[in-house]
C-alpha cells in the first residue's frame, strides 16, 4: 500500500480523516478514565483508632446481648402469659400513638412547611423539643398538665369524669408526646422538598386548599409520611421514661415491653434478656424497612 505520492505508507501511522484534514474540526479526545479509589487509603491512625473504638462501643453491648441470651429457654420465656400481655399492650399502644400522631402531626407539619406566620421558628423549636427533652421530664410535664389536679386534667375530671394518668390511654398519650416529633420532622422535610406548583395548579382549576391537600399533596408526600410513621411507631414502642412517670407500671394495663424488661431485670435476668431480644428484633426490622430512605449511599 502506497501513500499519496507513491511512498510506502506506514502501517503504524494513524489513518487520515475522511476529508483529508481540511475541515479544521478538532480531533476527538479519548475519554479520561477515573482513577479508582482504594478504600481506607491514607486514613490517619489518629482518626482510625477512635473510629474503631466508637464502632466497638456501639456493637459490643449488642453482641453481648446475643451471646448471653438464653437460647435454649427462649421459647419458654417468650410464650409466658406476662410476656405476651406486655407485647400485646406495647403493640396496641404504639399503633394507637402512631395513629394519633398522624391525625394531628401531618396537619402540623403542613402548617410549618406551607404557611408563613409570626413565630414559626419558635413553634418549630417547641415541636422538636421532646426529641432532646429527657423522657422522664416529659412524663412529669404530662402529669402536671393532664393529671387529676393538672392544668387541663382537673377540668377533664370535673366536666367529663376522665382521668388519664395510670391508664392505658395515658400510655398512648405519653408515647405520642415523645414520638410525634419524628413524624412531624419527616413530613415537613418531605413537604419542603415537594414542588408547590402542583398545589397551585390544582387551585387554578377550582380546587379548594383542603381538596388540593387531600388529592395532590398527600400522594406527593406519602413516602415521607410512611417513613415518619414507622419511626414514630418504633419510638413509641421503646418509650420508657414518660410512660412510667405518667402511666405507671401496672401489668395488663400500663406495663409495656420496656417496663417489663426493667421489672424482669430485678428478679429474672433471663426473662429481661429475652424481652430485650424482642425489642432488638423490632429495631432491626425498622432499620431494614427504612434502609432505602435513610441509609442509601450516593
Amino acid at each position: 500500500m502506497t501513500g499519496r505520492h507513491g511512498t510506502p505508507a506506514d502501517p503504524g501511522a494513524p489513518a487520515p480523516p475522511p476529508d483529508g484534514g481540511r475541515s479544521g474540526a478538532p480531533a476527538a479526545k479519548a475519554p479520561r478514565t477515573a482513577r479508582p479509589r482504594t478504600p481506607g487509603r491514607g486514613v490517619p491512625l489518629l482518626l482510625l483508632a477512635p473510629a474503631l473504638l466508637g464502632l466497638a462501643f456501639l456493637l459490643v453491648p449488642l453482641l453481648a446481648l446475643l451471646l448471653r441470651a438464653p437460647w435454649r429457654s427462649l421459647p419458654e420465656q417468650l410464650t409466658s402469659p406476662e410476656v405476651w400481655q406486655a407485647l400485646r399492650l406495647s403493640l396496641v399502644c404504639a399503633t394507637a400513638a402512631t395513629a394519633l400522631s398522624l391525625v394531628i402531626g401531618v396537619p402540623l407539619a403542613w402548617l410549618l412547611a406551607r404557611t408563613e406566620f409570626p413565630g414559626r421558628g419558635l413553634v418549630r423549636a417547641l415541636v422538636t423539643l421532646p426529641l432532646v427533652l429527657p423522657p422522664v421530664v416529659g412524663g412529669v410535664a404530662l402529669l402536671l398538665a393532664l393529671g387529676r389536679n393538672g392544668v387541663v386534667g382537673q377540668w377533664l375530671d370535673a366536666w367529663f369524669g376522665v382521668t388519664l394518668p395510670f391508664t392505658t390511654a395515658g400510655v398512648v398519650l405519653a408515647e405520642t408526646f415523645v414520638a410525634m416529633p419524628f413524624l412531624v420532622i419527616s413530613v415537613e422535610g418531605t413537604l419542603r422538598a415537594a414542588d408547590p406548583r402542583y398545589e397551585e395548579a390544582a387551585a387554578t382549576l377550582g380546587a379548594s386548599r383542603f381538596t388540593a391537600f387531600r388529592r395532590v399533596t398527600l400522594p406527593l408526600v406519602a413516602p415521607g409520611i410512611a417513613a415518619g410513621a414507622v419511626l414514630a411507631w418504633a419510638r413509641a414502642l421503646g418509650e420508657f421514661g414518660a410512660t412510667i412517670t405518667f402511666a405507671g407500671n401496672f401489668p395488663g394495663r400500663t406495663q409495656t415491653m420496656p417496663l417489663a424488661v426493667y421489672l424482669a431485670l430485678q428478679s429474672d435476668p433471663a426473662a429481661a434478656i429475652a424481652l430485650s431480644l424482642v425489642l432488638l428484633a423490632v429495631s432491626v426490622a425498622v432499620l431494614a424497612g427504612l434502609r432505602d430512605r435513610w441509609m442509601r449511599t450516593v
